[in-house]
């Protein structure tokens, strides 16, 4: 399964043109213009486990960085600044890395 069987191309498509500029990426803004915060909790783990490059339940903070390539390959890697703001939202319980429990982040 890749992200366009759950997300709109077109949606997709307009959630990276908003984000082009280094430092942004919001992604409560992201989330909304793609249609992640429409999307059940079902389908929002499903793209959580899409974007765990290394399958291994978490997306860490390597990973993140690297978050808008997961929707198109030749997008931007996202700043330091843009990671750790991105990493502290849905970091729950502060151990440096992402649960499948922060899927309630894509719903901002």
């Amino acid at each position: 399964m890749s992200l366009t069987d759950i997300l709109s191309p077109s949606d997709i498509a307009a959630a990276l043109r908003d984000c082009q500029a280094p430092d942004s990426f919001s992604p409560k803004k992201f989330f909304q213009i793609s249609g992640m915060s429409k999307k059940s909790s079902s389908q929002l783990k499903e793209i959580f486990r899409i974007l765990d490059n290394d399958q291994s339940g978490f997306i860490e903070e390597d990973e993140l960085k690297y978050f808008l390539q997961r929707f198109e390959c030749g997008a931007r890697v996202l700043t330091t600044s843009e990671t750790k703001t991105f990493l502290a939202a849905a970091d729950h319980d502060g151990d440096g890395k992402i649960g499948a429990e922060g899927t309630d982040l894509f719903r901002c």
